[in-house]
């Protein structure tokens, strides 16, 4: 029962300490460490678990949820059309490069301007 999140959160966080993206909350180094995790659950659970970790993790309704809900489903897209587990980090990179501030599309990866990243993680 550990094994998995343990699993999840290893992939992700050996990619996220090495990313050189700013803005560890908030910003795109958060945006990427929210798509790469779910599209990490998808590819290997059913993105169906993405939109139920949204709906328990992501519901305060701060305009960071928000961001958060958007690159988990952005995630979520990844994992699913995913045709191997090595495809997934760079799909989720590409993802993030393309990505800006407050994106809208819902094939863009987003995050908040810099004036609101914060210093650190959020675990």
């Amino acid at each position: 029962m550990v094994a998995y999140p343990a699993f999840v959160l290893t992939y992700t966080w050996s990619h996220v300490l090495q990313s050189p993206l700013p803005g560890g909350r908030h910003g795109p180094l958060d945006a990427y460490r929210h798509t790469l995790a779910s599209a990490v659950v998808a590819y290997t659970l059913d993105a169906r678990a993405v939109h139920l970790v949204n709906g328990v993790m992501e519901r305060r309704g701060k305009r960071s949820n928000s961001m958060d809900i958007h690159n988990n489903l952005i995630g979520a897209g990844i994992g699913a059309r995913a045709m191997r587990f090595s495809d997934i980090e760079p799909m989720v990179a590409r993802s993030v490069a393309s990505g800006s501030i407050d994106a809208a599309s819902t094939d863009q990866t987003t995050w908040l301007p810099q004036s609101e990243w914060k210093e650190g993680f959020a675990w």
